[in-house]
């Protein structure tokens, strides 16, 4: 097992506390709501398969007033006729910025977000994109477990 980063260096996990904070409060008065923000972090926690984030993020997605019907349908979000067109930007924002080096396909992915959120808003998500990676990457190399939870959410005894 490898150590934890966010306990190996306690002083970074505090500045990078910080910066998704930032970050947060950023988008938010860039005209990008929570569910839209949660969306971008479930979206590239499952492409990067980040259980921890996953975890996490899907509990604060419904938090946030997000259906489980989008959270169930998400990595089919393009087949699927049951999100918004700022849904789709975001996601597509999401997908591009996770899966690295941009492709001509994702080029044209953020072509369109941008014509749908305006710069503000895609900008904002680009940045909760650019965040959630770093998150995924910090919680995958530390190996962060997931642990057992109830239905309401709650830690579960073992």
């Amino acid at each position: 097992m490898r150590p934890y980063l966010d306990k190996s260096a306690p002083e970074v996990w505090k500045a990078i506390g910080a910066f998704s904070a930032s970050v947060k409060q950023h988008a938010e008065l860039s005209g990008l709501s929570a569910q839209e923000s949660e969306l971008i972090k479930v979206r590239a926690s499952q492409i990067n398969a980040c259980a921890f984030c996953l975890d996490v993020h899907s509990r604060d997605a419904r938090e946030a007033g997000i259906v489980q019907q989008k959270l169930d349908l998400l990595p089919a979000w393009r087949e699927s006729a049951v999100y918004t067109e700022r849904e789709k930007a975001v996601l597509a924002v999401a997908e591009a910025a996770t899966r690295m080096p941009l492709s001509e396909e994702s080029q044209a992915d953020l072509s369109g977000a941008l014509a749908v959120l305006g710069e503000a808003a895609f900008a904002a998500a680009e940045w909760v994109a650019l965040t959630i990676n770093s998150f995924n990457r910090l919680s995958i190399l530390s190996e962060h477990p997931v642990r057992p939870r109830g239905a309401d959410g709650t830690m579960l005894p073992g």
